[in-house]
């Protein structure tokens, strides 16, 4: 598969370095998941198209030059791939799993990536010391959009934005999400969709902060996921 073509057919113009990158990532990925569980998409095409392609164009869309965080990054996705894709985004990794830390740091080093931070700490932690610091914050697959606001938008300073990638649902989880939205400073900015293939629907829901988080916030894990906002 010519994967250059691939992805300019979605208006994504990578260099050969860039693709070069992402095809030692997914090998990588590949041999690495022989070990640990880092993704159920082992099929290097599939990880280009459910996978790269998907985090890609979160960064078509937004392609911040600031910081951001990937809270709960698993095996870099979108935070690594937002990075090969903008080699100037300052990027911290955000994840508890220390399998998945030493996978995020040896693709870090085998590709030569600079201004990547990976902190093994869950986010209500790490948001102690690094309360409204990024200007970005994402996540991709980690929780309900309820949970993660409360997990994502302390991070994110007034006039930053948390970037949530969901599936079809997630319509209905911003509903159920209005409070806590509301309660943690921000608002709707945005809501973009597109189509990953036939059978993959992805929205990228924009949450804009436009006043502080109440410095009570993130409450910890086992009271978010009891009690959300």
């Amino acid at each position: 598969m010519d994967y250059k073509k691939f992805f300019l057919s979605h208006q994504i113009d990578l260099t050969e370095i860039q693709l070069q990158q992402l095809n030692e990532y997914a090998d990588l990925l590949i041999q690495w998941n022989k070990k640990f569980n880092l993704t159920a998409i082992t099929d290097k095409k599939d990880i280009y198209v459910k996978h790269f392609l998907d985090c890609l164009l979160l960064g078509k869309l937004f392609n911040p030059n600031d910081n951001l965080i990937d809270v709960g990054t698993g095996a870099g996705f979108p935070g690594l791939v937002l990075k090969i894709y903008n080699p100037n985004l300052e990027v911290c990794l955000l994840e508890p799993n220390n399998k998945k830390i030493s996978f995020l740091n040896e693709v870090i080093s085998a590709l030569n990536l600079k201004k990547v931070y990976v902190s093994n700490q869950r986010a209500e932690d790490f948001a102690k010391k690094n309360f409204e610091t990024f200007k970005f914050s994402t996540a991709r697959a980690v929780a309900s959009l309820d949970i993660l606001s409360e997990l994502c938008l302390p991070l994110v300073q007034v006039g930053g934005h948390f970037l949530a990638m969901k599936g079809p649902k997630g319509y209905e989880e911003l509903k159920q999400a209005e409070k806590a939205i509301e309660i943690l400073g921000a608002e709707i900015n945005k809501i973009s969709e597109f189509g990953l293939d036939e059978d993959n629907v992805r929205l990228i829901i924009d949450l804009k902060k436009i006043r502080n988080t109440p410095n009570q916030y993130p409450r910890n894990y086992g009271q978010i996921k009891k009690k959300p906002l």
